[in-house]
């Protein structure tokens, strides 16, 4: 990149955390988090999931801003200090080069500078389980909050890639092997064992397996922006209904999987009975699904019992 493009990019860089800042003060917000996945935990996020990269200049696939009123910094591990040094020269975005003495965590630093009772923010659904889970613990120092329901980088990236709206395509059994049906059927039993009669999902491969269908929506995967809910005798499926046909939707129908708007599982979730037992993966369910599931339920906490089953062959891809 040339300097001039450089210059450009700094200059945009530097619009970008001002204009942040504006909003962590307008939402009364004291620090902000930006990872780099998505809400599925995706090795390689959509466009529009890409807000570390967007706010700090920084395309390396692994790392972690963090935006207070004062300071920004920007957490990588050793594969990238040269390429951050490169990109975050002249933003303003300090580097911390994971694992080297004498750099704090992510959590330390947070810890260091939530100032006393402020609020830390992050879009919950882009934060694992166990990361809030030691945010929290960071915050607690300083007697501090979390506000997770804050997706600030929407409020000031007007040209937001939007999300894929490509079709879907179904595998008929002669590639799966096996119906959707029987997968329900033995997802269900899975669920009995656990003791649960909810199972929330939000790993693309685990629902794209169940419902046999596929779609374009992660590069280099064949895998479509969903989640699913599955009782035991009803699976939603929360997804852009465009893009599934009609034949699609009947087959759906045929096993009793209803269809629902892909972000309405975080408002759902909320209304679920506290006398369910909601079995989840806690490697494979964001912090936001998790903390929306009501207090006082009962939850489950083992892996995704699709993990076992699609990694056995069946006769029809052996």
């Amino acid at each position: 990149m040339h300097k001039w493009q450089n210059s450009i990019m700094n200059k945009n860089i530097n619009k970008r955390v001002a204009e942040l800042r504006l909003h962590l003060r307008k939402n009364g917000l004291a620090a902000y988090i930006f990872p780099s996945t998505d809400p599925h935990h995706s090795e390689y996020p959509p466009e529009y999931w890409k807000t570390r990269e967007w706010i700090s200049g920084f395309n390396g696939s692994a790392g972690t801003a963090v935006f207070t009123k004062d300071e920004a910094g920007l957490w990588t591990d050793g594969r990238y200090f040269l390429q951050a040094d490169q990109q975050l020269a002249g933003t303003g975005v300090k580097l911390y080069k994971m694992g080297e003495p004498g750099v704090p965590t992510v959590e330390e630093f947070i810890a260091s500078a939530l100032p006393e009772g402020g609020t830390l923010g992050f879009d919950g659904r882009v934060v694992a389980i166990e990361e809030g889970a030691a945010l929290e613990e960071a915050v607690a120092s300083k007697d501090a909050k979390i506000n997770y329901s804050e997706d600030l980088v929407g409020e000031v990236w007007a040209d937001r890639p939007a999300l894929s709206e490509k079709p879907a395509f179904a595998l008929g059994e002669e590639y799966t092997g096996e119906s959707t049906e029987s997968k329900l059927a033995r997802v269900r039993e899975a669920m009995k064992k656990a003791g649960a009669d909810v199972h929330v999902i939000a790993a693309l491969d685990d629902v794209c397996w169940i419902t046999n269908l596929r779609g374009d929506d992660v590069d280099f995967f064949p895998l479509l922006l969903s989640y699913a809910v599955i009782t035991m005798d009803e699976m939603k499926l929360y997804i852009d209904e465009r893009k599934l046909n009609d034949d699609m939707k009947a087959d759906l129908a045929k096993n009793n999987i209803t269809i629902h708007p892909y972000n309405a599982i975080y408002e759902d979730i909320k209304n679920l009975s506290t006398a369910s037992t909601v079995l989840v993966d806690p490697n494979r369910l964001n912090y936001a699904l998790f903390n929306n599931i009501p207090g006082g339920t009962k939850v489950v906490q083992q892996v995704n019992p699709t993990i076992a089953m699609k990694a056995k062959k069946n006769d029809s891809i052996l």
